[in-house]
């Protein structure tokens, strides 16, 4: 690496929607931006979370000078305790309710961080590293945008941020901010690309305060608002909407919970006297005197309103309750999220989502709020962040269209090396990174085809064929016995490949054939294609051959 170069790593966040991460090195001392998490989809079963692949921080963990939290969001901050198990007093700093979030999350896992409490206008120097803060407005509280000034380049990131001119808790996205350092010169812009195809602003947070009310006005029993555990705003949203309509409301899931105790605590949410019960006094009132402020908007199978809609939740929906998804759809979750959707409507629920009514927008910056920001910073490169490849091509458009040239413009995926010097930015490189897999307490023992095996496993059955040879006499003496699972209603129908099966073991054991991996391959091939043409499946075959 040159020595002069600033080298920028993302170990997530790019070409996809969550683990966002990024690595900064320069002369020798390495700067991380966020450390979150994916949450996994329909075809990586049993996964709880996806973690950024840290490997390629293993040999450099003592160069590590800081971690920035831009925001309180699982993921940008979901990782954090993963990392900390490899290095335990790396720095974090970030705005108060994000250290507050991320101090409670960590004593879950019993890490007591080292943490450093910033906010919008701070300066902060972290080896080579200078830092400047700035205010950002986003769907949590206490959102900052991080610039980082160094010898090889000035380099401003947004985090995940909009520009939100009414929002409820009156800090907008500080534009005078962004003028200001692009008049000094930001070579590297690099910007949320969430929302970069949706058109024009995004709309105002307080719009959907009126149309809760209205929903909770025509409600006839108890409402169920489902949203994100760290969405302060729209739980200040319910808990107005239900005051207005003479409802308590009671906080569903251990994150919501917690989450919401830490701001009312430092004063993000403002609770109206009597409002707020505890979800064990919920029996004591009418129905529909009752708000259930919830999470599992994403469909996530083990969230409060996934067990609702399974049944296997206490509170047990039915005829006449409203069910309002206060949330978009991050992409991947869909079928999870109709699947809860048809579960609820059939025990008899209303279900309202972002499709129905204006309950919910988006916490991202669309294109014409793009399109702004690049006028008022007018910098000299852009990398877009945080999106999927589809956003990522729109923000760049976007850079492109208000003159940033193209040559500048650096587009990247997860592991891509860029290195920024003299102000000019560019691909040079790429390094390993994977998905790691958190299943239950194990971390990154899982792996791709571990997920393809449950795939098909689901999907198709297993079937196992034992039997047992004499390699001496090059004879079967025992077997071959089929078990399946999940492939026909019984074994039976295996008994006509039985002898097809028994013939192959015996030409290989002719053949000369005695290696017990290879006998099981003539197994497994035999069977395969039997089953494959006869029943239509491709199930997982196990085939156990004993050599005596």
């Amino acid at each position: 690496m040159d020595r002069e170069a600033v080298r920028i790593v993302a170990l997530g966040g790019l070409g996809e929607v969550g683990r966002n991460m990024t690595v900064f090195e320069y002369h020798g001392k390495l700067l991380i931006v966020d450390c979150g998490v994916l949450f996994p989809e329909e075809d990586q079963p049993g996964v709880d979370l996806i973690l950024p692949d840290f490997s390629y921080l293993d040999d450099r963990l003592d160069d590590i000078i800081g971690l920035v939290l831009t925001h309180g969001h699982e993921d940008h901050i979901g990782a954090v305790p993963y990392l900390l198990r490899r290095k335990g007093d790396i720095p974090i700093l970030g705005s108060q309710l994000t250290i507050a979030l991320i101090e409670a999350k960590l004593k879950e896992h019993r890490i007591k961080p080292i943490t450093r409490v910033v906010a919008e206008d701070d300066v902060d120097q972290l080896g080579p590293f200078d830092l400047e803060f700035v205010a950002v407005n986003h769907s949590i509280p206490d959102a900052l945008a991080v610039f980082i000034r160094t010898g090889a380049g000035n380099i401003l990131h947004t985090g995940d941020f909009k520009m939100d001119q009414l929002p409820l808790d009156g800090r907008i996205t500080d534009l005078r901010a962004f003028a200001r350092l692009g008049e000094e010169g930001v070579d590297l812009f690099m910007t949320d690309s969430t929302n970069a195809e949706v058109p024009g602003f995004t709309a105002l947070e307080k719009d959907i305060g009126p149309v809760l009310e209205n929903l909770f006005g025509t409600a006839e029993r108890r409402i169920i608002v489902a949203s994100f555990s760290s969405h302060v705003h729209r739980v200040q949203q319910v808990l107005n909407a239900a005051t207005a309509h003479g409802r308590k409301v009671a906080l569903v899931g251990r994150s919501m919970v917690r989450n919401m105790k830490i701001a009312e605590d430092l004063g993000y949410l403002n609770v109206p006297a009597g409002t707020l019960i505890d979800i064990k006094k919920v029996d004591d009132y009418p129905e529909d005197q009752i708000v259930l402020m919830c999470t599992g908007s994403q469909g996530e199978p083990m969230a409060a309103l996934s067990r609702m809609a399974n049944r296997n939740h206490r509170v047990e929906v039915g005829d006449g309750d409203t069910v309002i998804l206060a949330s978009s759809l991050i992409p991947g979750n869909e079928n999870s999220v109709f699947k809860v959707i048809n579960g609820l409507m059939k025990l008899g629920a209303r279900v309202i989502s972002k499709a129905d009514a204006k309950i919910h927008v988006s916490g991202h910056a669309s294109g014409g709020e793009l399109l702004y920001c690049y006028n008022i910073v007018k910098p000299r490169g852009v990398m877009p962040v945080h999106g999927e490849w589809r956003h990522l091509l729109a923000n760049a458009r976007h850079a492109e269209a208000t003159g940033v040239d193209p040559n500048n413009i650096v587009l990247a995926d997860d592991g891509w090396v860029v290195d920024l010097k003299d102000g000019h930015a560019e691909v040079v490189g790429a390094v390993d990174c994977n998905y790691v897999f958190v299943d239950g307490s194990s971390v990154g023992e899982i792996t791709e085809a571990d997920l393809k095996d449950r795939l098909v496993l689901s999907g198709e059955g297993f079937v196992t064929i034992f039997m047992a040879v004499n390699s001496q006499t090059k004879s079967l003496i025992a077997g071959p016995e089929i078990h399946a699972r999940g492939v026909a209603e019984s074994d039976d129908v295996f008994d006509s490949i039985v002898p097809k099966v028994q013939k192959a073991v015996e030409d290989a054991l002719r053949d000369g054939t005695t290696d017990q991996y290879q006998l099981q391959q003539v197994v497994r091939r035999t069977i395969g294609r039997w089953v494959s043409s006869k029943l239509r499946r491709k199930p997982m075959i196990v085939p156990m051959v004993v050599i005596v």
